[in-house]
């Protein structure tokens, strides 16, 4: 990480600030800053928030031999494993459901102790706290590097199936089943951690349907496990993609989420490229459809 951001009680500035002071740094006082400080190859900075971010090529032994120790009184910067589940696993999680337009993905990845060492180093965690430009650059390194699974459904085959299966989670409950069986079949881990979105019994029943057999565990802010979190990101990666790839094909900027913005853009899409065009790119079982006319 370029810069280094925790938030404090800001009662400890005033020790922070002489510790640093006693360190050789130069402190001044920006605005919303309870004050800045500086000394070679380190930069510490205390907003009146209690945010507290440091950067500097060094800073790595301040945050390690002062900071963690001295103020924050833990190590999960310098020894993020501490605390985490190591076990081997496969994680499944899904990114579009919510979103008018676009696909729905579904991603699962798998981790030994080694690979969620390698998670927790590049800095993985739930995809809904990252911006997309960092999400498409872990994205990338999870796929070159970790067994992974990925059920992109775009909206015509997203329609297809939901006229099917008449009800969003048991589609979703399909989607995690195919991922982990993929998996599962890939790496033979039988250790599964997922998001849990609905009753528990659905993706069970889902999974018994494709005949396979895993030690299934569903909890909910699952994302707070990395590898559910590595997983979080593979599938909102393939959503941007997918609702990306859509914009271009149709001329329109897809907007997410299903926002006023949204039912603007699907009123335009149907006045200007038809019905068939709509069905091509949004999820038609939403209520949207009905309020534009469809």
């Amino acid at each position: 990480m370029t810069t280094f951001v925790a938030t404090i009680d800001v009662a400890l500035s005033v020790k922070l600030k002489e510790d640093l002071q006693a360190q050789g740094f130069t402190l001044s006082q920006p605005p919303y800053t309870l004050f800045s400080a500086q000394k070679k190859g380190v930069s510490c900075t205390l907003y009146t928030s209690g945010k507290l971010t440091v950067q500097g090529k060094d800073k790595d032994d301040f945050i390690a031999f002062y900071l963690e120790p001295e103020i924050l009184k833990t190590l999960s910067y310098s020894y993020p494993e501490l605390g985490v589940d190591m076990t081997p696993k496969i994680g499944v999680d899904e990114a579009g459901k919510g979103d008018y337009f676009g696909p729905l993905c579904i991603a699962g990845v798998y981790a030994d102790e080694s690979m969620i060492k390698k998670l927790l180093e590049w800095g993985v965690k739930d995809s809904k706290k990252m911006g997309d430009k960092t999400i498409l650059t872990l994205a990338k390194k999870i796929r070159a590097e970790l067994p992974h699974s990925i059920v992109r459904l775009p909206p015509t085959k997203y329609n297809e199936l939901y006229q099917n299966f008449h009800n969003l989670n048991r589609l979703l409950a399909w989607g995690h089943a195919t991922a982990i069986g993929e998996l599962h079949e890939k790496t033979k881990c039988a250790n599964v951690l997922i998001d849990q979105f609905a009753s528990e019994h659905l993706v069970e029943n889902a999974l018994e349907r494709k005949n396979i057999s895993v030690q299934l565990q569903q909890r909910h802010r699952g994302e707070e496990d990395v590898v559910v979190a590595a997983a979080s990101i593979l599938a909102r990666w393939a959503f941007v993609e997918g609702i990306d790839a859509l914009s271009q094909e149709i001329g329109i900027t897809l907007p997410k989420g299903a926002n006023h913005g949204v039912k603007e853009t699907a009123q335009k899409i149907l006045a200007e490229k038809g019905r068939d065009v709509l069905g091509k790119v949004a999820k038609l079982h939403f209520k949207t459809t009905q309020e534009i006319g469809f």
